[in-house]
C-alpha cells in the first residue's frame, strides 16, 4: 500500500522471461535452483517444485502441526453474502486480512494451532462457511458494498451463530464480537462501480497509468490513453503478483499494451469483451 500510493503514475514494460522467485526462508527469498520460466499470466510466482519444498513447511498445508504460537480464528467480509472463515498467527495482527483484501473482518477465537484448525472445519461443516473466494467475486463485490453499518451486521450474525455451535474447541478462547473496517485503509471510495481487468504480462509489454487505490494484491490505475477505443479514461485492475519474477524497466510508449478483459460491474456482470489499451494490444485471454 505505502509502495503505490494513490496519485503515482507507473509506466513501466517487462523483460526478458519471467523467473521462478525460488523458496522463502527465514525471511528472505533463496534463489530457484532450477531457474525456471513462469507463465506470465498465471499469479503463482514459484515453479512446482518450490512450491512443493515450501509447502512441506507450511501452516496452509498443515505441515505444521507443532507451531507453538498462539492463532486467531477471523471471521472476513468481502461483501454481501461473500463472508469467510480463516486463522493467522496472532503475532501477525490483521496483515492477514490486509493481504487478502477483506473489507471488514471480525475476530472469533484465539487459541493452539490445532484447535484454530478444529473451529475453522466446524463453521465449515456445521455453517458451510467456506475458507476462500474467488478473486473475480471479491472484485465484483467492491463496486457496490452496502454502508459499514450493514457490512458489521452480517458479521455479527455471523459470529454469534459460530460461537453458539456445540464442538467449539475448549482450547480455543472466544473473542467478543468487535468489527473492523477497512473503507480508508483501502480507499474503497476511488473505485468506480465499473473496472476492467489487466491480464498477464509477456515479455515487452507495458502498462502506464495513474495509480487509484490498491486493495490486497490488486492494484487500481487510470489508464494513460483511455479505453481500447480511444475515448474516456479506462479504469482497470492489476493483480501485482502478476509481476513477481519479471525484471520490470521504463516503459517505452505512452499507452498500456498489456491485454485488457471486459468492464466489469459491481454486480458482478460482464459487459462486453474487452480489448487492449493502445498499440500492440491483442486477443483477449483470461487472467487466470
Amino acid at each position: 500500500m505505502s509502495m503505490l500510493p494513490a496519485g503515482k503514475v507507473l509506466a513501466f514494460a517487462a523483460q526478458g522471461e519471467r523467473r521462478c522467485l525460488g523458496v522463502r526462508r527465514a525471511g528472505r527469498w533463496i534463489v530457484c535452483p532450477y531457474g525456471a520460466v513462469l507463465d506470465g499470466a498465471g499469479a503463482k510466482d514459484q515453479c512446482a517444485r518450490c512450491a512443493r519444498l515450501d509447502r512441506s513447511r507450511s501452516v496452509a498445508a498443515d505441515t505444521m502441526a507443532d507451531d507453538p504460537r498462539p492463532y486467531g480464528v477471523y471471521l472476513a467480509y468481502f461483501g454481501p453474502g461473500l463472508l469467510k472463515v480463516g486463522i493467522t498467527a496472532v503475532e501477525r495482527g490483521p496483515a492477514r486480512l490486509v493481504e487478502q483484501g477483506a473489507v471488514a473482518y471480525a475476530w472469533l477465537g484465539r487459541g493452539p494451532l490445532m484447535a484454530a484448525r478444529r473451529a475453522e472445519a466446524l463453521l465449515g461443516s456445521a455453517l458451510a462457511v467456506p475458507d476462500r473466494f474467488a478473486k473475480a467475486a471479491k472484485r465484483a463485490a467492491r463496486g457496490a458494498l452496502p454502508p459499514v453499518a450493514d457490512r458489521f451486521a452480517e458479521l455479527a450474525q455471523l459470529h454469534g451463530a459460530a460461537q453458539e455451535l456445540p464442538g467449539w474447541p475448549e482450547t480455543l478462547q472466544p473473542v467478543e464480537f468487535a468489527g473492523a473496517d477497512h473503507t480508508e485503509l483501502f480507499g474503497l471510495d476511488r473505485i468506480p462501480g465499473e473496472v476492467a481487468e489487466l491480464g498477464g504480462m509477456t515479455s515487452g509489454a507495458e502498462i502506464v497509468g495513474e495509480v487509484l487505490t490498491g486493495v490486497g494484491s490488486d492494484v487500481y490505475l487510470r489508464l494513460a490513453g483511455g479505453g481500447g477505443d480511444g475515448g474516456g479514461e479506462a479504469v482497470a485492475v492489476m493483480d501485482a503478483r502478476l509481476l513477481s519474477g519479471w525484471v520490470l524497466g521504463a516503459a517505452v510508449g505512452p499507452m498500456t499494451t498489456v491485454p485488457v478483459r471486459g468492464v466489469v460491474s459491481g454486480a458482478g456482470e460482464r459487459k462486453g469483451e474487452g480489448r487492449g489499451v493502445g498499440e500492440g494490444a491483442g486477443e483477449q485471454e483470461g487472467l487466470f
